[in-house]
């Protein structure tokens, strides 16, 4: 039997377990984790499959009477390396938030829906049609809902979860209708390979003459789960639950999904090559997104707000690579982005957890002596997403999408966008960094910072440890993952490293980030550095406002599509309650009138004028028989006995 459905299985049976029981919140996290790690273990089992050379494996189950319809489960190299990190990342976060969530009174059902989010994720990324993902991208939709929403009694974190849930709504409408729109054009058929038929086999040689239409329907399903702007908005509100569900959902898998999205149907994608109109604004969108972002996150003060934007902006940089670098390169920023960044905001967690609640970087200041571990490992994390050389796989990954982006024949605009971002990065990074763990603590009062738990603090070694062994599968000199994702031959060739288009590029990403952090360092880390106010709003005041408020692209939203929303919904409750309600009010009125009139008339004139005729039959009958005045026996008597005496006469005259 395939083992592949019970990767996915093991977190939803513990999600329903949690659902259906009262557990303590011990209990109920240590079910969760035993399930995840059941997962996990499926997982490496079917990523070690398929490096061995196992064929594509998959366990579809279909319906008789509808050929064409099936569901079914894929590893591959994209989906087993995929559900690995899935599984691996989310089973250092269940562990992590058995110590976070403790004293949580609702930790049992937060640990269900975790394993909701998990379970349905694990079968996203495992789906071998359309049709499963469609259905594990509404759990995931869900989970997130549920997830971001947990803490409902705050007004915040409730109205961040319907922000969320509404706006990648957009998204799934899109993705549904391409879906539908795919169905039609290929027969039906939505598995990704059918001996030939399924609709990537089928797109690979159809795809220059899909509809442009259908293919940016996909990549607008993929900008809503993946905050991609202009659809970004939701995600750094999400920031509203609690740290663990941010770990997760918004840093390492769920707002990954989109990547992978485009990176499964990449076939549909790929139909001009560098000229295709469709990867250029894959492209162009992803390069947009990664600096808009990384603007705005330079004058954030809120300690996960900050890592939020930084999320929405190596979305970006991922989009980016899809567009110039087809699956190979997104793939490989993608895992590496998911271990570091997850142990920033795991990192994050356990600031806020020593620093007694408090998120705000202004307020922090001088924890490296108090939480050294948290400072270590928080420091690995910022020194990978900045793109430190060369112990980082986040500069081996980044280095990539710069080097595709240059060679791109389309267009160099990506590549500046890109190169810009990857400063604003380095810089923004090394502010958050020297405000939280350097210098003086500049709160008053409250709890005095303590270290995490070793609970809480194993996860961060553990992913600090896989943020730098993952770098040796990403250089040029042996580029492992790259080259397994894309299907080729994996070699290593030590000469690459002086190729001199490699050290070119290379070169210039050293030099953004050394740029970055010597910036950042000199405004909010040297001794003496003056940060109440922002050295950047002392210098630009105007520039600082307007980042700080997120560029107003939320109060754009909210004075158009908010605003034009609520008022197309009042048009249409008035339509529904004046014209529809009330038309049928008034058709209801004339039915009941013409029945009444019906009515009348059939009581006043038929039926009355029917038992009046009936009437006058019975009383003309009765006086009919009361004519004669006699007796009927009699009558009969008086006949029976005449005609006895006839007969008498008769007989005696012929005789």
């Amino acid at each position: 039997m395939n083992a592949l459905p019970l990767i996915p299985a093991l977190p939803l049976c513990a999600a329903l377990l949690l659902t259906a029981m009262r557990f303590r919140a011990r209990t109920a996290a240590t079910v969760a984790i035993l399930a995840q790690a059941g997962a996990f273990g499926l997982a490496l089992v079917a990523f070690v499959g398929v490096i061995r050379g196992t064929p594509a494996s998959e366990d579809t189950t279909g319906v008789e009477w509808l050929p064409g319809f099936g569901i079914g489960f894929l590893a591959d190299p994209l989906s087993a390396s995929t559900a690995l990190m899935v599984a691996f990342v989310s089973l250092l976060v269940f562990t992590y938030s058995a110590a976070y969530m403790a004293e949580d009174p609702r930790a049992a059902r937060f640990f269900a829906f975790l394993s909701l989010f998990s379970g349905a994720m694990l079968g996203l990324v495992l789906s071998g049609d359309l049709l499963l993902l469609f259905i594990c991208w509404e759990l995931v939709g869900l989970a997130s809902y549920l997830l971001i929403g947990f803490w409902f009694q705050k007004p915040e974190a409730a109205a961040a979860a319907r922000k969320a849930f509404l706006t990648t709504r957009i998204g799934d409408v899109a993705l549904l209708a391409a879906i539908l729109w795919l169905a039609g054009l290929n027969g039906g058929n939505l598995r990704f390979y059918d001996g030939g038929s399924g609709c990537l086999e089928w797109a690979g040689g159809a795809s220059p003459l899909l509809p442009l239409g259908l293919v940016l329907l996909l990549f607008l399903g993929a900008m809503a789960k993946s905050g991609q702007f202009p659809l970004h908005i939701w995600l750094p509100d999400a920031m509203e639950g609690p740290t663990p569900v941010s770990a997760l959902i918004h840093a390492a898998t769920m707002v990954a999904a989109g990547v992978f999205l485009v990176a499964r149907t990449f076939p549909l994608f790929d139909g001009g090559g560098a000229n295709d109109p469709a990867l250029a604004v894959v492209a162009w969108t992803g390069a947009f997104t990664a600096l808009f972002a990384a603007l705005i996150a330079v004058a954030q003060n809120d300690l996960k707000r900050i890592l939020a934007y930084s999320t929405v902006s190596q979305l970006g940089f991922m989009m980016l690579a899809l567009g110039v670098a087809g699956p190979a390169v997104a793939m490989l920023h993608l895992v590496g982005h998911a271990f570091f960044k997850a142990l920033l905001f795991l990192g994050a967690g356990s600031v806020i957890h020593g620093a007694g609640g408090e998120q705000d970087i202004r307020h922090l200041g001088g924890l490296r002596r108090a939480m050294p571990v948290t400072f270590a490992t928080y420091a690995v994390g910022m020194m990978a997403l900045s793109g430190v050389p060369v112990l980082f796989c986040g500069f081996w990954s980044k280095d990539a999408i710069l080097h595709a982006a240059h060679a791109w024949p389309a267009s160099h605009g990506p590549f500046a966008l890109a190169c810009a971002a990857a400063f604003l990065t380095a810089l923004y990074m090394t502010r958050q960094l020297a405000l939280v763990f350097f210098g003086n603590r500049r709160a008053s009062g409250g709890t005095q910072p303590h270290e995490s738990p070793a609970l809480m603090l194993a996860p961060l070694g553990i992913l600090a440890a896989a943020t730098i062994l993952f770098s040796v599968v990403a250089t040029p000199a042996w580029p492992w993952f790259e080259q397994w994702i894309a299907g080729g031959a994996v070699t290593i060739e030590a000469t690459r490293l002086l190729d001199r288009g490699f050290l070119a590029i290379a070169g210039v990403s050293s030099a953004l980030a050394a740029a970055g952090i010597g910036l950042g360092w000199g405004l909010y880390g040297r001794r003496g550095a003056r940060i109440d106010p922002d050295p950047i709003a002392r210098r630009m005041p105007v520039l600082h406002r307007a980042l700080a408020n997120r560029l107003y692209v939320d109060e754009l939203f909210s004075a158009t599509v908010v605003r034009w929303t609520v008022a197309f919904g009042r048009l249409s409750a008035g339509c529904d309650r004046w014209i529809w309600n009330g038309g049928m009010r008034i058709a209801a009125a004339i039915t009941r009138a013409l029945a009444l009139t019906a009515r009348g008339v059939d009581e006043a004139g038929i039926n009355e004028g029917f038992d009046r005729g009936c009437e006058s039959l019975r009383t003309s009958g009765s006086r009919w028989g009361r004519a004669p005045g006699g007796n009927a026996i009699t009558y009969l008597r008086i006949a029976a006995g005449g005609a006895a005496i006839l007969l008498v006469l008769v007989l005696l005259w012929t005789r």
